[in-house]
C-alpha cells in the first residue's frame, strides 16, 4: 500500500476530501464502528447538522462543478431536492412527484423521495399491465398522443386512485397485518480520536457484500483490506499506445480481456427507465494527476454508454405496453412507433451486455436501477445467454435519489456512493431539544388529564348576536340591490330602528349603517326611502369620521340627500354637521336637467354640423385634387368633358361585366318598368 500523507491536525483532517478506497493512514488505522449515531438514523445520508461533501476522486474536471452546484442552486422544500437552474425547478414543480408530495402533505403525512415514487409507479405500471408492464417515467420528452377518443388517467391521479383502494382494504385487514420494521439506515457511522469530537464519518452500507454486512465488527478490518494504492500517471508512450482517455470511451471488444486483466477492482453501474438507459463500468483504483503543480485523484472510467427511445407516453403517464395491456393496442402512429422503439431498445442494451461480459462477470458489485417490470425483464431476462441475474449477490440498489438515467448522472451516483460522508452533531442541543419536547408532551398530557382543552375554542355567539347577524345579512342584500320599498318592508316587519348598526361592527366599520352603506352604493332611491320615510339620522359617522353623505359616490345620490333636507326642512336635522350642501327642490333638479339636455343637443348639433363642414371640405379637396392630375396628365387645353351618351351605349355601359342570366333579369326588369310607365299613361287618359 502507498505511503499515506503526513499527519494532519484534526480540523483539516476533518474537512478534507476523503475517498473510501485510499484512506489516510492515521485516520484508517484508528477507525471505530459507532454502533449508534444520531445521525444514522435518519433514512437521508445528508440530514446531520453540518455534512460536508466528501470526497472521491474527481472526474473529469466535473468533481468541482458538481461541489459548486448546491451552494448556488435553487431548491424545493416540500421534496427536499436541489436544482442547478430555475427551469428545473419550474418543471419539478409541475412534475408528479411534486403533486403526490402535496396530496400527502395535505392528508398529514410525510413526503417521498426520488427512489421511493418511482418504486411506487413501478408497482403502478404492474397492477395495470400484469406481467408485460412497463416503468413510466415523469421526464419524458416526447409529444403525447391519445388513443381512440378516450382521455387517460395521468400517472399521479392512477396512483393516488390505486392507493385509495389500497387504504380501504387496509382499513379492513388491519387485524391480520403484522407492521413492518424500518429497516438497516443506509449508512455505517465510525469515529476516531483523530478526529474532532462529536464527528463522525459515515461509509455506505451497499458497498459490503452480504457477508461483510453480517459480521458489522469486523467492518473496519474489512476496510483496511479495501484500500487500493493509487494509480501513477501514465507515460507519454502509454497514452500513445492505448485510445482509452479519462472521459471513459468504449473500447473494442477484441480488447475486453486485456483490459480486465489489468483495470483491477471495478463496479458496474446502470439506470434504465422511461426509455433512458445509461450504464458506466469505473475503476476503484484511483488514478493519480496533477492539476497546477497539486497532486490529485481521479477515476478512471473503463467504458460507457448510454441509450434513448421515445417509450412513454408523456403526461398520460405509463409505458405504450403498459397502456395496450390494460386497455388494449392503440390504432395512433405513435403508439407504432413506441412500440417499435420498446423493442429495439431491448436488443441494444442486451447487445451491449454480452458485449461488456466479462468486464460484468469480474466487477465486484452491480449497482442497478430498473424501475418496472418490463425494465427489469429487458436486464435480468429470462432470455438466451442472458448475463444479469436477479439473484446475483453482488446486485445492489442506489441507497439514495437519482434522477434520468444519464452518463453525467451515473459519475454523480459513483462519486456519492465513494465519498465519506462527515457529520458533525451537537449531543448537548440534541439533548436540549429531547427535554424540551418530553416538558411539552408532560404538559399537553397534564391539560388532557385535567380536562383543560389545549386550543382554546371561540365563544358561542348568544342568541341576540345570532338575530343581529341575520338582519345584517337581509338588509345589506335589499340595499345593494337597490331594493328600497322590500328594504323599508323588512324594517317595518321586524321591528328595527333605521339607524340599525350591523354585526359584527369590526367587519363593516365603513358602512356601519343602512344609511352609510347605501350611499357608498350609490343606491339613490334607498337614500331617500330612509331619509323621507324611515326617519334615518344622517349625523352619524362611522369609524373613520365620515357620515354618510361624505362616502357618497356620485351626483344622483348626493341630490338624494339635498333632495331629502328640502323636503324635511332645516329643523329635522343638522344638516351641516352631516356636510351635506344647501337644499335642491325638484323644480330645480328639473330645471337642471332640461338645461342638461339642451346643452347637450346644442353641443350635438355644432358638432355634426362640424363634421358636414368637414366633408364637404375634404370633397372638395378631392375634387380639386382630381383636376388637378388631369392637368397635369393632359394639359390644360386638353381636358375634355366627357361625351354624351347614347341610350344603347348607356345600356351597354350599365350590362358591362355582366352574365347572360343577368343581362335577361336587367332587361325583363326594364320591361316590366315601361310597361307600368305605358299602364299609368292609359289610365291618365
Amino acid at each position: 500500500m502507498a505511503q499515506r500523507a503526513q499527519t494532519q491536525p484534526a480540523d483539516r483532517l476533518a474537512q478534507q476530501k476523503l475517498y473510501v478506497f485510499d484512506l489516510p493512514e492515521e485516520l484508517l488505522y484508528t477507525l471505530q464502528l459507532k454502533l449508534q449515531h444520531t445521525a444514522a438514523s435518519d433514512t437521508d445520508s445528508t440530514s446531520p447538522e453540518r455534512t460536508s461533501s466528501p470526497a472521491s476522486p474527481s472526474l473529469n474536471g466535473l468533481d468541482a462543478a458538481q461541489e459548486e452546484v448546491p451552494k448556488a442552486a435553487t431548491s424545493c422544500a416540500l421534496c427536499s431536492l436541489t436544482f442547478a437552474h430555475v427551469q428545473e425547478q419550474r418543471s419539478h414543480i409541475r412534475s408528479d412527484l411534486h403533486g403526490y408530495n402535496l396530496k400527502q402533505r395535505m392528508r398529514g403525512k410525510a413526503p417521498v423521495g426520488e427512489a421511493d415514487f418511482e418504486r411506487l409507479i413501478g408497482q403502478l405500471d404492474e397492477s395495470l399491465s400484469g406481467s408485460d408492464s412497463s416503468d413510466s417515467e415523469d421526464d419524458s420528452d416526447e409529444e403525447h398522443e391519445l388513443s381512440g377518443n378516450k382521455t387517460k388517467d395521468s400517472t399521479l391521479t392512477a396512483l393516488l386512485r390505486r392507493q385509495a383502494k389500497i387504504t380501504d382494504g387496509d382499513a379492513e385487514d388491519a387485524p391480520r397485518k403484522k407492521q413492518r420494521g424500518q429497516g438497516k439506515p443506509p449508512l455505517l457511522w465510525f469515529t476516531s480520536p483523530k478526529l474532532p469530537p462529536n464527528t463522525a464519518l459515515g461509509v455506505y452500507r451497499a458497498i459490503f457484500t452480504t457477508d461483510e454486512q453480517n459480521e458489522e465488527t469486523k467492518l473496519v478490518e474489512v476496510l483496511w483490506r479495501k484500500q487500493l494504492a493509487p494509480k501513477p500517471p501514465p507515460s507519454q508512450s502509454q497514452k500513445r499506445e492505448t485510445s482509452d482517455d479519462e472521459g471513459g470511451v468504449p473500447l473494442p471488444s477484441s480488447m475486453l480481456p486485456k483490459i480486465t486483466s489489468a483495470s483491477g477492482p471495478h463496479y458496474f453501474l446502470c439506470m434504465i427507465g422511461g426509455g433512458h438507459f445509461a450504464a458506466m463500468l469505473v475503476s476503484l483504483t484511483p488514478k493519480l494527476t496533477k492539476k497546477a503543480g497539486i497532486e490529485d485523484r481521479a477515476a478512471t472510467v473503463l467504458a460507457h454508454k448510454t441509450f434513448h427511445r421515445y417509450t412513454t407516453r408523456r403526461k398520460q403517464g405509463g409505458s405504450q405496453s403498459a397502456n395496450d395491456n390494460s386497455k388494449g393496442n392503440a390504432h395512433s402512429a405513435g403508439a407504432g412507433i413506441r412500440r417499435y422503439n420498446e423493442a429495439a431498445l431491448t436488443q441494444e442494451v442486451r447487445d451491449l451486455l454480452s458485449e461488456w461480459r466479462p468486464w460484468i462477470d469480474s466487477a465486484e458489485l452491480l449497482f442497478i436501477r430498473a424501475t418496472g417490470s418490463t425494465n427489469r425483464r429487458t436486464l435480468f431476462g429470462p432470455y438466451e445467454d442472458q448475463v444479469l441475474s436477479a439473484k446475483d449477490a453482488r446486485l445492489r440498489g442506489f441507497p439514495f435519489s437519482t434522477r434520468r438515467a444519464t452518463q453525467s448522472e451515473l459519475m454523480r451516483a459513483f462519486v456519492e456512493l465513494t465519498r465519506v460522508k462527515v457529520s458533525t452533531v451537537d449531543e448537548a442541543a440534541l439533548q436540549r431539544q429531547a427535554e424540551e419536547a418530553a416538558a411539552a408532551a408532560a404538559r399537553a398530557a397534564n391539560g388532557v388529564a385535567n380536562g383543560k382543552p389545549s386550543t382554546p375554542k371561540p365563544a358561542k355567539p348568544s342568541k341576540q348576536e345570532e338575530e343581529a347577524a341575520m338582519h345584517t345579512t337581509q338588509l345589506q342584500a335589499l340595499i345593494r340591490r337597490s331594493k328600497a320599498p322590500a328594504m323599508l318592508s323588512y324594517l317595518q316587519s321586524s321591528k328595527l330602528d333605521p339607524n340599525f348598526q350591523f354585526h359584527p361592527a369590526e367587519h363593516n366599520h365603513h358602512a356601519p349603517t343602512p344609511l352609510h352603506l347605501a350611499a357608498a352604493s350609490n343606491a339613490a332611491a334607498c337614500v331617500t326611502a330612509l331619509l323621507v320615510k324611515a326617519g334615518a339620522n344622517p349625523t352619524l359617522r362611522n369609524e373613520d369620521g365620515k357620515s354618510a353623505f361624505d362616502i357618497a359616490g356620485d351626483r344622483a345620490t348626493r341630490d338624494a340627500f339635498r333632495l331629502a333636507r328640502s323636503q324635511l326642512g332645516e329643523q329635522k336635522w343638522e344638516w351641516d354637521d352631516a356636510g351635506v350642501p344647501s337644499p335642491l327642490s325638484h323644480a330645480e333638479v328639473d330645471k337642471r336637467t332640461a338645461r342638461e339636455k339642451e346643452e347637450r343637443a346644442a353641443d350635438e348639433a355644432a358638432e355634426k354640423q362640424r363634421r358636414q363642414a368637414e366633408m364637404e371640405r375634404i370633397r372638395r379637396e378631392d375634387v380639386g385634387s382630381q383636376e388637378a392630375g388631369k392637368e397635369k396628365k393632359l394639359g390644360k387645353d386638353h381636358v375634355m368633358q366627357k361625351p354624351q351618351l347614347t341610350a344603347e351605349e348607356r345600356r351597354m355601359e350599365e350590362a358591362r361585366g355582366m352574365t347572360d342570366e343577368m343581362r335577361m333579369k336587367l332587361e325583363r326588369e326594364k320591361r316590366a318598368r315601361a310597361a307600368e310607365e305605358r299602364m299609368k299613361r292609359l289610365q291618365g287618359r
